[in-house]
């Protein structure tokens, strides 16, 4: 078998037609009208996804490893024992999941480790390619549950008894689709994690590698605002408590807000639930949540003030109760400018163009940075889509980002 520290670097190719058949064997289950997929975290849906990727890694002789969360690790051994050179993602998907969120990081990740075994080359390093539970947070609050674990950052247990939207905790899920392991975490010498965009930039800049230096601050609250139901066409505006018209005019204020916060502030209402949700009731309870983030630390923190500062003058102001709580609360992560580097001179030395920016979505990436150097690599969406069962992503921009990431595996491990 060739040494791949020899003299003269391997250069072998990924197989994109190995890595598609993959990719749509995946998205096969949870499928949905129109090309999606629905694999909510620890669903059976889920569970059939994991037994797939799982077999797929065993049938390439990888030693498989489930913690205490169900994060599921593939290690490919090296010539020499120690910390693995890891890449993934997740399989897991919001209900009107596309096929390449999180799905491409994970395959694209096994299809390195056997372009490399069908090549002959074995590395110094461990290779390892893992899947996260819970990326996404859809079903269970907050995301990169599984990685946050992983780091030591949330406490197994406190992840266990989370509550989902569904009524159940991640505890009964994990018991329920039989992935609670119980492995110790896996060191970690460096992790790199291949992603699509999710947005439209390197689309319309015409290029093909996004060379990812960091991953914005998030900040997710809800807030229930109680104010007092009653006849909608008897009861004069002067007189109401209407926690609709609080929920409508945060809505409107945190738009306006990110426009004129200097940066790359973004705030979103995400979801919204009204009661007694009436056509001629005025409401007497608001659920909605706000999705702040921002690239900057400060510039998150002011966000966050200013929100919770109108919410409390407006609801002053409407005679009406608001409370509170934290859903998640990121700081901005920066990658390892080496590691950033070694991506981008991969993509050019393959002869892709770049562009270096920041992810304005949150990634598995982010946690592992705190424990290990980590980078990220974008490939272009197509119209920006993504989170949605239109998502594309084109087999040759694909097959550019997996070689990239072949690339930089294979030049850390060796």
């Amino acid at each position: 078998m060739l040494r791949a520290d020899a003299c003269a670097m391997p250069d072998p190719r990924i197989d994109i037609d190995r890595l598609l058949r993959r990719i749509h064997a995946l998205g096969e289950i949870g499928a949905l009208p129109g090309g999606g997929a629905c694999r909510l975290a620890l669903s059976d849906e889920d569970r059939r996804g994991r037994d797939l990727v799982r077999g797929w890694m065993q049938q390439r002789g990888l030693q498989i490893t489930i913690d205490a969360i169900g994060n599921v690790v593939g290690v490919w051994p090296g010539r020499e024992p120690g910390p693995v050179v890891m890449t993934g993602s997740h399989i897991d998907t919001v209900r009107t999941g596309g096929l390449y969120d999180g799905n491409l990081g994970v395959l694209a990740g096994l299809e390195v480790i056997e372009t490399l075994q069908d090549a002959g080359v074995q590395p110094r390093r461990d290779l390892a390619v893992a899947f996260f539970t819970n990326e996404e947070g859809a079903r269970f609050a907050p995301d990169m549950m599984g990685s946050q674990v992983f780091v030591g950052a949330l406490a197994v247990e406190d992840a266990r008894a989370v509550v989902g939207i569904d009524g159940t905790t991640v505890g009964q899920q994990l018991d329920h689709i039989g992935y609670a392991g119980n492995d110790a975490a896996v060191a970690v010498h460096a992790f790199v994690e291949l992603h699509i965009e999710q947005g439209p930039v390197l689309e319309q800049a015409g290029t093909r590698i996004g060379v990812v230096e960091g991953v914005q601050g998030i900040s997710w609250t809800e807030f229930t605002v109680d104010g007092v139901s009653n006849h909608a066409g008897t009861t004069p505006l002067r007189l109401r408590h209407d926690a609709g018209y609080v929920a409508g005019c945060v809505i409107q204020f945190v738009r306006a807000m990110s426009r004129e916060i200097a940066g790359d502030q973004i705030a979103t209402v995400g979801a919204l639930e009204l009661r007694p949700n009436l056509i001629n009731v005025i409401p007497n309870q608001a659920v909605f949540t706000v999705d702040l983030r921002n690239t900057d630390a400060e510039g998150l923190a002011r966000a966050e003030q200013r929100l919770h500062t109108y919410v409390d003058h407006l609801a002053q102001a409407e005679g009406v109760t608001v409370s509170h709580r934290s859903l998640a609360r990121f700081e901005p992560v920066g990658f390892d400018p080496d590691l950033v580097h070694r991506v981008e001179a991969a993509a050019r030395g393959l002869g892709w163009s770049t562009l270096r920016m920041p992810s304005g979505a949150g990634h598995d990436a982010q946690m592992l940075a705190s424990s290990c150097p980590t980078a990220m690599i974008f490939v272009p969406s197509v119209g920006g889509i993504s989170h949605n069962v239109r998502e594309h992503t084109e087999p040759a921009d694909l097959e550019a980002g997996a070689n990239v990431l072949l690339r930089v595996l294979l030049d850390l491990a060796s």
